[in-house]
């Protein structure tokens, strides 16, 4: 038997390939592959899963060549808002080749967008259905967004000029309304848009009492990098967030499941600095309607209570009169009573003075006697008890030292005396 070499069996296999099957078919497949080289073609992997999802049933290499590629990308992202990236479920024409070197591959002639946006809206309307489901699809849109809503955290790129636009339109808005911002940066395009954006609401959440909202803007850029922001987790983290959450991706006639879910909803950065520049005009024309009606309200007040006051005042004028005309009549009575009571009180003391004035006649006579007689035994006391007296009767004092001396026993041997006599002294030596 004649044996084949490889080469000689992939021809075979590639010209019966080519005699049977037709030059293109359409194809339904998943994306798990992308990868485009430096020379301009995009290599891709299509695969198809069972029917849980979990398994992989088949299995082939794409190609779309750099010339059919300039003009398919730039078609695709632009009808369906995305780029061709892994996931994806996409309707492509495709011609079925062999090489025999390179094996079977699928050689991509066009695609079809509108079987990707359905496929792209399909998972929008589940995870809506989710969030619904899970009872948290409008929990953001039920919060107030506080009257002085001007202390906001921003969530963007701090490179992008969606951002600046933002800052600019608030910050030097033409009302001089005063508004504090703060970046908590993220990235807004790629891969990496979940992960980054959850990260920055969780740094905004651990300092909520500090914000009245949260602002997530993305301005201009490419529609295919929409695609992070349609996901469960972080269309569930912005329903279920304590802040009202405003959205401005940037593009006008995109929808994401986050603007779905979020307070507020505008196109662009610059329209959510106008719509919060339009909340506080709004609050700030409530406050003055409200303080013109309390001005009127306290004008009309005060009118009244102006009346009152006068027809308070008169009536207080007229008993004040009547006050007035009793206490008068009053104070004459007791004016009367005073003067009846004065005189009497009057005539009672000259009566009472009259009275001392009898007794002290008679009796300070008497008592001037008394006291000549007392003075006189206190002169005869004093003049019996003269020192002088006692001496010319025979007695001495003894001093010693110039005190008077009592008793022997206070003498020494040796001290000197002086012994007063009715005429003279003696001196003397204790011995």
């Amino acid at each position: 038997m004649e044996a084949l070499t490889l080469y000689e069996l992939n021809g075979l296999v590639r010209g019966t390939l080519e005699r049977t099957l037709q030059a293109e078919y359409w194809l339904q497949a998943e994306l798990s592959e992308v990868r485009e080289a430096y020379n301009g073609h995009c290599y891709l992997e299509f695969v198809q899963k069972s029917v849980n999802g979990r398994d992989l049933v088949a299995k082939a290499r794409g190609v779309v060549w750099a010339g059919t590629y300039r003009l398919l990308k730039p078609m695709f992202e632009r009808e369906t808002g995305r780029a061709l990236s892994p996931g994806l479920k996409v309707l492509v024409k495709v011609g079925v080749t062999f090489h025999e070197l390179y094996g079977y591959s699928l050689t991509v002639a066009d695609i079809d967008p509108a079987y990707t946006l359905g496929d792209m809206a399909r998972l929008r309307r589940e995870i809506l259905a989710r969030l619904e489901a899970d009872g948290i699809l409008n929990d953001n849109k039920e919060l107030p967004l506080p009257m002085s809503a001007n202390r906001i955290a921003v969530i963007s790129s701090a490179t992008a000029a969606g951002y600046g636009d933002f800052c600019n339109q608030l910050l030097r808005n033409d009302y001089r309304l005063r508004f504090t911002v703060r970046l908590f940066p993220a990235v807004m395009q790629g891969e990496h848009v979940e992960s980054s954006v959850l990260a920055a609401l969780d740094a905004v959440m651990a300092r909520q009492d500090e914000w009245d909202a949260v602002v997530i803007i993305r301005g201009g850029g490419a529609t295919s990098d929409l695609s992070g922001f349609d996901t469960y987790l972080l269309a569930a983290a912005c329903a279920q967030f304590p802040l009202p959450v405003i959205t401005g991706i940037g593009h006008e006639r995109d929808d994401t499941v986050i603007d779905f879910v979020a307070h507020t909803r505008v196109k662009t950065p610059t329209a959510a600095a106008a719509f919060l520049i339009h909340h506080q005009l709004e609050a700030a024309s409530r406050l003055e309607a409200v303080a013109r009606e309390i001005q009127q309200q306290a004008k009309g007040r005060m009118e009244g209570e102006r009346l009152r006051v006068e027809r308070l005042s008169a009536r207080l004028s007229a008993a004040a009169l009547q006050v007035r005309t009793r206490g008068e009549r009053r104070l004459e009575q007791m004016a009367a009573c005073l003067f009846h009571a004065g005189r009497q009180r009057l005539s009672d003391e000259h009566h009472r003075l009259d009275l001392y004035a009898g007794r002290l006649g008679r009796g300070i006579p008497v008592r001037m006697e008394r006291e000549r007689f007392r003075l006189q035994l206190l002169q005869q006391k004093c003049e019996a008890a003269d020192p002088v007296l006692l001496l010319k009767r025979g007695y001495s004092m003894t001093f010693c030292g110039g005190k008077l001396v009592r008793k022997a026993s206070e003498l020494k041997g040796g001290e000197e005396i002086t012994t007063r006599l009715a005429e003279g002294e003696i001196r003397s030596v204790v011995q």
